[in-house]
């Protein structure tokens, strides 16, 4: 199996389990109806992949298989919500709006209609 894959598969652990602790650590000291822990870890989960993806494209350059460890494993165990950010901030900067505002609006529209679509489907399926 080549190195990089096994850098993302592990990274992809350490990442969620990071995602797990840090978002119940947050949500233990706040208010348990709003997900505050969630939107931290998102949040500072896009000022990594930034950070990061800036640093090793200049300052800090690292091998493509490493990148991809702690941007696509680790970040991505962490939050998903990263690459959309980068992915969507990537766009902009290119100057295609339009993909842009087209990522925006696809991927929070398209991701809560999944949700509800599966949760009504495992109702359906499992209900009496």
């Amino acid at each position: 199996m080549p190195l990089k894959l096994i850098l993302i598969f592990l990274g992809a652990g350490l990442g969620g389990l990071a995602r797990y602790a840090l978002t119940g650590l947050i949500q233990a000291c706040f208010n348990p109806l709003f997900p505050i822990g969630t939107l931290i870890v998102n949040v500072l989960g896009c000022l990594a992949i930034g950070f990061l993806t800036a640093a090793f494209a200049g300052p800090l350059p690292l091998r493509e298989e490493y990148r991809a460890g702690i941007l696509v494993g680790i970040l991505g165990g962490f939050t998903t919500f990263s690459a959309f950010g980068r992915e969507t901030f990537t766009l902009a900067a290119d100057r295609e709006y339009l993909y842009a505002a087209l990522n925006i609006l696809l991927s929070n529209t398209l991701g809560l209609t999944g949700v509800w679509l599966g949760a009504r489907l495992a109702a359906r399926i499992y209900s009496p």
